[in-house]
């Protein structure tokens, strides 16, 4: 039914009147208010949980993205609880209590939550076999021997920051010393990002470079010697230059001995510290095969450079007795930080009757040096011929890389 034409003109009035007065006139008409109507105002008190924030701006995108978190209420910055106008007092209108600092975010972490850690996988064994079956739905993890072996690796491999030499040396032959520089050198190699470099500087025609690439290869090579490379190690600038007299077996680089008998003894302490300064250019690990003996020619330099050394031994009375004589050398002739932190390996190259106690010989060296290493019997060390990985024991590896992690523990 259409509205009387007064009522349609009163609320055109209604319309055109200021919102104060058709407020009052509503409330009039509905019998909710009058003209005398007084009242009061509840105080309006801030409400930081409801009422919407403006954000701030800051300095940093790291502090705009915390901000926001704790504005929207994220678990790692939850929203401060609201304040109940009863207990705000009056002089709180005025006053607003001043914002908690907010803890700043790093911009450049990666949180954890966004990837899922993952379970190592065995590699080795009947738990790698149950892995590699089973598509990697049954994960047991590495074995305690698997882990230890991870850590020797991790421990071999550990970037170094400038160039260290460790020189392995005896007061008796044929007890491992030269076999020792190839397994151990293979080994650096085999671990490491960059090669390592065996220095022959026996001054007794020494055999390293054949132990690495066996009799047959190195004939059949070009001669190169470290008396070749100290008559034109001026003109060498580069790695290129220096390679050209050296010899490879893998990874693992090698300046071959002299093997002229008349000049195998020339070896002075300076021209082989002119070698080390060379080979630091370009190599982080370095190892001198010292031949026997410690006063010939060379050795102070060796020893001046050296940064750790490496003391060969055998199960035999006759090589333990002479390998604490030479730790006692050391002590009492400048070296004795070289002495107390020496590598003693003892090979059992000879395989030495059941009558020679293994233990008490141990014993007798363990107490004068950092650590002791034993190296057990293998036919792929005692022939005296070539040294390859490949066909050690896999107990003959392992203290391998017991020695590697050993060195490379003792650069700082």
């Amino acid at each position: 039914m259409p509205k009387p034409a007064d009522n349609q003109i009163a609320e055109a009035d209604t319309d055109t009147e200021q919102p104060e007065l058709r407020r009052r006139r509503v409330r009039r008409r509905d019998g909710s208010d009058s003209d005398d109507w007084t009242g009061s105002f509840d105080a309006v008190t801030p409400n930081t949980s409801s009422d919407p924030v403006l954000p701030v701006r800051s300095s940093s995108w790291a502090e705009a993205a915390a901000t926001a978190d704790a504005l929207s209420g994220t678990p790692d910055a939850p929203p401060a609880p609201a304040r109940s106008p009863a207990a705000a007092p009056a002089s709180s209108v005025a006053e607003a209590d001043p914002e908690p600092e907010l803890p700043t975010a790093d911009a450049t972490a990666l949180p954890t939550s966004f990837v899922r850690e993952q379970k190592p996988r065995p590699k080795r064994g009947f738990r790698g076999f149950l892995y590699r079956v089973t598509g990697g739905s049954w994960n047991m993890g590495p074995s305690a021997q698997e882990r230890e072996e991870d850590e020797l690796a991790r421990r071999i491999s550990r970037q170094l920051q400038g160039s260290f030499n460790t020189a392995v040396l005896s007061l008796k032959g044929g007890i491992g010393k030269t076999s020792t520089t190839v397994g151990v050198g293979l080994t650096l190699a085999e671990f490491r990002g960059d090669p390592p470099c065996a220095i022959d500087a026996n001054p007794d025609s020494g055999d390293l470079v054949e132990r690495a690439l066996g009799e047959g290869i190195y004939q059949q090579a070009t001669p190169r010697t470290i008396t070749d490379l100290l008559k034109n190690i001026d003109a060498i600038d580069s790695l290129t230059g220096l390679s050209r007299y050296m010899h490879h077996s893998g990874r693992l680089h090698l300046i071959a001995g002299e093997q002229d008998p008349e000049v195998s003894d020339s070896l002075t302490a300076e021209e082989y510290l002119r070698i080390r300064k060379l080979i630091a250019s370009y190599y982080s690990v370095a190892l001198t095969d010292c031949g026997t003996g410690v006063t010939h020619n060379a050795m102070s330099g060796i020893l001046q450079s050296a940064d750790n050394l490496i003391i060969a031994a055998g199960y035999a009375v006759s090589g333990a007795k002479r390998a604490r004589s030479t730790l006692q050398w050391l002590a009492s002739h400048g070296y004795e930080d070289l002495a107390r932190n020496a590598i003693v390996v003892i090979t059992d190259k000879d395989e030495v009757s059941s009558r020679v106690d293994k233990d008490a010989i141990e014993e007798h060296l363990a107490g004068m040096c950092r650590e002791l290493i034993a190296v057990p019997h293998d036919r792929g060390v005692a022939d005296g011929d070539l040294v390859t990985l490949d066909v050690l024991k896999p107990e003959t590896r392992r203290a391998y890389k017991e020695i590697a992690a050993a060195i490379v523990d003792g650069y700082r």
